[in-house]
């Protein structure tokens, strides 16, 4: 049965005593967590107690990539980390794609564990099957591209990709990121806050070559087809042409783009100037890619003297937490705040939402201009942004207390600053509002790693044509009903919403890209997924192996949860989201809060978690092959 399946090969390294070893997981045990979070949860829950503290050495860091990492065909080039989230308590999940994750695996690894913490900061330097810990006092305290740089010279060559933190993980900032090609984000959780907590400024790997398929002739074929399918979908040559931010416009002319501290849902002041068309026909220098990828959605800006192309560009979320979310209408200064960011190694959702609560906080006269170091933090005040970041990443002053995310800071602040908060799990909302999408909302909810837009499929497939591609494809997971408009929560929305949040799941732990792969919209669909798998590493899959895979991933996470101290009442949405939207094209409009938590409940039961925990029950564990874990 598992003939075909490779072994992992995992890095094991002790930051405390300097020790590095070599682990083995057989393929019949990596079928069963074949890459992402997936593997780094098996290797997490194998040691560690889920309450640790996750600044201590005791917790854990996984980067992780999968049996298909590097395949030479698009959406392969990703990488995960896993660790106990300093932002939310719960495991932490994020992915990035870029170069990175191929030579990662080019260099035979498919997975590094860090424990402990060194005793003075160093970087993992990583040349095929030889792994040495460097000293890295000369490139802590620096910026990505200054540290970058530094490195390169000081190993004597080029041929090298850098997965680093920047001041803001070096400062435990709690929402800190690991950047990769300066401009690649490994974001949400705070990830990069754990590897600063370990004194561990980088992980540089030696360039290599890509995976050689299980079937090269057909594989050739295979990849020559996936490229021409970007022709054939409209999606995905938009998605290239204006990248994720091509949207932006669209949402608030509908009245569903978070704006002001999510406040109402309409822009016109200002959507328009920061969405991908005016990016595209303005300061876009460059289409960047990931590895063998021929979609090329990753933006590079350049305004001369104020924003370096090194830096990349924003995305949608980004745009948006730093734009409308702040009441922002100069493209300019998002991109320098989403240039800041990649610079000091920051979130850009979370950081640009902390500073749109601060705003709020600041109009309401709950902080004052005293509190806020005199800065005047008034929605669509560009001006402080710069300062105002640069201050978090080095916790001078109010970016201390912003340093701390949202929720933590309106507990600081009190005064009634916790009304108006936008997170789950003490995690900042992505820029998808479920007044518009309820089944995301659903999602946020009851995600293990707090809210996050790219955990299932969206309310808005439903409401295409029957004989539509992504309706044809959703009919490969499951068969769902269509709709007039992708407000309603029933019974099927729910099952919706599960079925494509397991499938999601699997793209995570085989750490795919979701643009290329997935259930419905994307350039690839579940046939094509499957035929990935049998081509690329002689794996003859199903989609019940996949879905069932994914469900995994997910219960492990629920599970390192609940021994962690989290329940159902951590499933929650803010409370402004139940509120009448205020004015737009989607004044009046809310989410109706008896359905939704009808749905979240109809959701524990079809999840098989127990509906007075929200925690997995022993039977669904045992179902799953985690009875281990017992």
């Amino acid at each position: 049965m598992y003939k075909n399946f490779p072994d992992a090969k995992i890095l094991d390294v002790d930051l405390t005593s300097g020790n590095i070893k070599t682990r083995v997981l057989s393929g019949e045990v990596y079928r069963l967590y074949p890459g992402g979070s997936a593997l780094g949860l098996y290797l997490i829950l194998q040691e560690m107690d889920p309450k640790v503290d996750p600044l201590s050495p005791e917790n854990m860091l996984v980067f992780s990539v999968s049996p298909l990492t590097g395949l030479p065909v698009s959406g392969t080039s990703r990488v995960t980390t896993t660790t106990k989230s300093p932002l939310t308590g719960t495991i932490g999940d994020s992915q990035a794609g870029g170069f990175f994750p191929m030579h990662l695996k080019a260099n035979g690894w498919d997975a590094v564990v860090f424990r402990g913490r060194a005793e003075k900061p160093v970087y993992l330097y990583i040349d095929g099957d030889k792994a040495e810990l460097r000293d890295a006092a000369n490139v802590w305290g620096k910026v990505t591209g200054e540290a970058e740089r530094i490195i390169k010279t000081e190993l004597g060559h080029e041929d090298v990709e850098i997965a680093q933190i920047g001041p803001a993980g070096e400062n435990l900032v709690r929402y800190a990121s690991i950047i990769n090609m300066c401009n690649r984000a490994n974001g949400r959780n705070g990830t990069g806050t754990v590897m600063g907590s370990k004194n561990l400024k980088a992980l540089v790997v030696k360039k290599g070559k890509g995976l050689k398929p299980y079937n090269p002739e057909k594989f050739k074929e295979f990849s020559k087809r996936v490229i021409n399918m970007i022709k054939e979908n409209p999606n995905i040559e938009g998605l290239g042409e204006f990248g994720t931010d091509g949207d932006l416009e669209g949402f608030s002319d509908e009245g569903f783009l978070p704006t002001k501290n999510w406040t109402t849902g309409y822009f016109p002041e200002g959507a328009k100037n920061i969405t991908g068309t005016t990016m595209a026909e303005t300061i876009l220098k460059d289409r960047d890619t990931c590895y063998a990828c021929a979609v090329r959605c990753k933006r590079v800006v350049e305004v001369p003297g104020i924003v370096d192309p090194l830096y990349g560009g924003p995305e949608y979320e980004t745009a948006a937490s730093f734009g409308s979310y702040c009441g922002i209408t100069d493209l300019t200064a998002v991109c320098l705040a989403n240039q800041l960011c990649n610079m000091y190694g920051l979130d850009t959702i979370s950081c640009g939402a902390t500073i749109a609560f601060a705003m709020e906080c600041y109009e309401r006269g709950i902080l004052t201009r005293e509190d806020t170091d005199g800065l005047e933090l008034k929605f669509g005040n560009e001006k402080v942004l710069p300062e105002l970041i640069r201050k978090i990443a080095y916790k001078e002053g109010i970016g201390a207390l912003l340093a701390e995310g949202s929720k933590r800071a309106a507990k600081a602040i009190g005064k009634g600053a916790e009304e108006l908060t936008v997170e789950v799990k003490g995690q900042e909302l992505p820029a998808h509002m479920p007044q518009y999408k309820p089944m995301v909302g659903l999602i946020y909810a009851v995600n293990p790693f707090g809210a996050d837009h790219q955990s299932s499929e969206h309310d808005t497939f439903l409401t295409l044509p029957k004989d539509s591609l992504p309706i044809q494809r959703l009919g490969k997971i499951g068969t769902y009903r269509t709709y007039d408009n992708p407000f309603e929560i029933d019974d099927d929305k729910v099952r919706y919403a599960f079925d494509t949040q397991c499938f999601y799941s699997i793209l995570d732990t085989l750490n795919l890209c979701q643009f290329v792969w997935g259930p419905s919209w994307e350039l690839c669909g579940p046939d094509e997924t499957l035929e990935l798998c049998r081509l690329g590493i002689g794996w003859n899959t199903s989609i019940f192996e996949l879905m069932r895979i994914g469900e995994r991933r997910i219960n492990m996470m629920r599970y390192f949860n609940a021994k962690a101290g989290f329940t159902k009442k951590d499933d929650y949405l803010p409370k402004r989201l139940f509120e009448p939207m205020p004015d737009g094209p989607s004044k009046g409009i809310q989410i109706d809060e008896k359905k939704f938590n009808e749905a979240k409940e109809l959701y524990y039961e079809f999840a098989g978690w127990d509906k007075e925990s929200g925690n997995p029950t022993e039977a669904t564990l045992r179902k799953l092959s985690l009875g281990w874990l017992l």
